[in-house]
C-alpha cells in the first residue's frame, strides 16, 4: 500500500490542544469489526462494553522530562537534546538540533547541572552523548527538563501529570502512550469490580513516534527499535483469560506492539520475555496475541493508523475517521478514543 492511501483531510479545530476533565469524560468510538457498525459514548461507559473474562493490558512506561537545552562549552551555541533511549548508564541515543552545532566531540553544559559530550553520530543522524553529573540523573532531569509534547500541542501544559497515565510506573520513554491517558483510578477499580482483569507491559516509546513515513512505499519504512517488557504475571491473566473464552484488549499501540513482538519472538505463544522491537504493523498483518484496541485518533499517514488499518481493516478505519470528523471528535494525543472490538 501507499502512504497516500493513509491521508485524510482534518481540520485544524479538531487537533485537542489540553487535556479534557475528567479524563474519562473523553468521547469513545466503538467500531465492531463484525458488523463495521460504529456507535458513540463515553470514555467513563467502557466498563458496560467489556466484559467480565476479558482483560486489559496497558504500558505502565513513564514519559521522562526528556528535551534538554545545552550550550556548547566552546562556542556558547544553543542546542535542543532529546533523548531517546539510554544504552547504557548515563549513554543516550538522542536526537538534536540543530545538527550543525551538534558534531562529534562537541560538550555541553547543562545549566550547570549537568554536562554532555557527542561520542559517536549514528545512521539517521541520531547523536550518541555520554552525560556527566553530580547526583542522581533523573532528578536532575525532573528539574531542568521539558516535558516532550509533540509539535502540533501548542499550548503550554500546567500540569505535567496530565502527560503521564495514572498507572505510569517504568520511567524511559520520550512520549506518553496516550491511550492510557482517558483513564482515572476510579474507573480502573470499576473495571476491576466487573470481573475484567487489568495486566501491564513497558514500552519505552522512542523515535518511532516522531518519525514520519517518507517512503511511498510504506513497506520501504524502517520503524525505531524500542525495548520492551512483558513479565510473568501478564502472561498469566492472557492465558487465563484466554481459558476462559475472553478477549485480549490492548490499549494502546504501544501495549499492542509488545504482545505482537513477543508473541512473533515465540511462534505464537506468549512467554515472560524482555529485549528490543522494531515492530512495523501495517494491513495485512496477523494480528497473533491481541482480539480488541483502544486508541486514539492519529495522524494522516502514519505508522499508528497504518497499525489500526491493519487490526480494524482499511476500509473500516477510513469510515471510522471520516465519522469522527463529522462528529467533531477531538484528535491526536489529547484527544478521543476508538475502542475496536
Amino acid at each position: 500500500m501507499k502512504k497516500s492511501d493513509f491521508f485524510y483531510d482534518l481540520p485544524p479545530e479538531l487537533i485537542a490542544q489540553h487535556p479534557i476533565y475528567p479524563r474519562d469524560a473523553s468521547r469513545l468510538m466503538l467500531v465492531d469489526r463484525k458488523s463495521d457498525g460504529i456507535s458513540h459514548h463515553i470514555f467513563s461507559s467502557l466498563p458496560e462494553l467489556i466484559g467480565p473474562d476479558d482483560c486489559l493490558i496497558l504500558n505502565d512506561t513513564r514519559v521522562l522530562e526528556a528535551r534538554l537545552y545545552g550550550r556548547r562549552t566552546d562556542t556558547g551555541a544553543r542546542v535542543e537534546f532529546l533523548l531517546l533511549r539510554e544504552l547504557e548508564t548515563d549513554v543516550w541515543e538522542t536526537l538534536c538540533g540543530p545538527g550543525k552545532k551538534a558534531k562529534a566531540g562537541s560538550r555541553f553544559d547543562f545549566d550547570g547541572r549537568m554536562r554532555g559530550e557527542i561520542t559517536d553520530i549514528i545512521d539517521g543522524g541520531n547523536r550518541i552523548v555520554k552525560f556527566t553529573h553530580d547526583g542522581d540523573f533523573y532528578d536532575i532531569l525532573h528539574d531542568i527538563g521539558i516535558m516532550p509534547l509533540p509539535h502540533y500541542i501548542t499550548e503550554e501544559l500546567k500540569d505535567k501529570e496530565r502527560y503521564q497515565t495514572v498507572y505510569s510506573k517504568e520511567a524511559g520513554s520520550a512520549a506518553a502512550p496516550t491511550a492510557g491517558l482517558h483513564f482515572t483510578p476510579e474507573l480502573l477499580d470499576k473495571i476491576r469490580e466487573n470481573g475484567t482483569r487489568i495486566g501491564y507491559v513497558t514500552l519505552h516509546v522512542g523515535l518511532g513516534t516522531f518519525r514520519p513515513v517518507k517512503e511511498e512505499e510504506i513497506t520501504e519504512h524502517k520503524m525505531h527499535s524500542e525495548h520492551y517488557y512483558l513479565p510473568q504475571e501478564t502472561v498469566d491473566i492472557i492465558n487465563s483469560c484466554r481459558a476462559a473464552g475472553g478477549r485480549v484488549i490492548s490499549v494502546g499501540t504501544t501495549s499492542c506492539r509488545t504482545l505482537e513482538s513477543a508473541a512473533a519472538r515465540f511462534g505464537g505463544e506468549l512467554k515472560a520475555c524482555s529485549g528490543d522491537t522494531d515492530i512495523f504493523i501495517y494491513p495485512g498483518f496477523e494480528f497473533k496475541a491481541i482480539d480488541g484496541l483502544i486508541t486514539n485518533f492519529h495522524l494522516p499517514e502514519s505508522t499508528l493508523i497504518m497499525l489500526v488499518s491493519a487490526f480494524a481493516g482499511y476500509d473500516l478505519t477510513m469510515k471510522a475517521y471520516s465519522e469522527a470528523i463529522k462528529e467533531k471528535y477531538r484528535f491526536f494525543s489529547f484527544g478521543d478514543a476508538m475502542l475496536i472490538l
